[in-house]
């Protein structure tokens, strides 16, 4: 079978919305295909206002979330709640 659709997000890509951003940044859940011709293809995604939306992932669509405002962001821009070094004290000399 011949796919008429080209895919934009996958699973565990982070992406935002660049109109909504009090969303805040989302997480892609689940990506489903059809396997009919013409059938769509959407994908879930997990924002951190708690609420799961659905967008369309085929990026030959005018209805794709690329269209709509949904940007990927590189893995180098994904914040990991990582433990930050402690800073260095400064070794000030105290007046006499």
């Amino acid at each position: 079978m011949i796919a008429d659709y080209s895919l934009y997000l996958q699973v565990g890509d982070h992406v935002y919305h660049k109109r909504f951003t009090r969303w805040g940044m989302g997480t892609v859940v689940e990506e489903r295909r059809s396997e009919l011709p013409g059938g769509f293809c959407y994908v879930r995604i997990s924002f951190q206002d708690g609420k799961v939306r659905v967008f369309d992932n085929n990026f030959k669509s005018v209805n794709c979330c690329y269209y709509a405002g949904i940007e990927k962001l590189e893995p180098k821009y994904v914040a990991v709640d990582e433990p930050r070094p402690a800073k260095k004290k400064s070794k000030r000399m105290l007046p006499p």
